[in-house]
């Protein structure tokens, strides 16, 4: 998975990576908690904080557990938008304000594709989760995300 922001508008870490390379694993693990009509949701996710670890997020992973993800954090609110190249799976993104409200979400990417999917708005970080997820735990904008870098509310 890789990220743009807007204003940059040139792709984090772009094209550099040979499709032979192997998954690797994001530095940091932390839990963050989905706030929303149907319960508290707790999800396992990796961290993806600096550039190298935002471009290459779930990319040629053949699988991803429910309740595990990838949260890439911008650091600041910001417009970022993903692409599915080589990315095996399908995910749902999930665009979180800084404030940890959900903005927007992109349901059931499409594998292996090079479309653009915006956050619709700035965001301070995305969540990537196995396709289906929100649907099924009624995940909607407006719901709140919990975590170190959004607080505990």
């Amino acid at each position: 998975m890789r990220a743009v922001g807007f204003a940059a508008i040139v792709l984090v870490a772009g094209c550099a990576l040979p499709a032979a390379q192997t998954p690797a694993s994001a530095a940091a693990q932390d839990t963050i908690e989905v706030v929303t009509s149907s319960g508290v949701h707790a999800f396992s996710v990796e961290m993806a904080t600096n550039d190298a670890e935002r471009a290459r997020g779930l990319m040629f992973r053949k699988s991803l557990p429910e309740g595990h993800g990838m949260l890439f954090d911008f650091q600041t609110d910001q417009p970022v938008q993903f692409w599915m190249r080589n990315t095996y799976i399908s995910l749902d993104m999930i665009f979180i304000k800084g404030d940890g409200r959900i903005l927007n979400i992109a349901e059931n990417a499409t594998p292996m594709s090079d479309a653009l999917i915006p956050s619709a708005g700035p965001v301070r970080a995305v969540l990537e989760v196995i396709a289906g997820t929100a649907r099924k735990f009624h995940i909607v904008a407006g719901d709140r995300v919990t975590g170190s870098i959004f607080g505990k509310h």
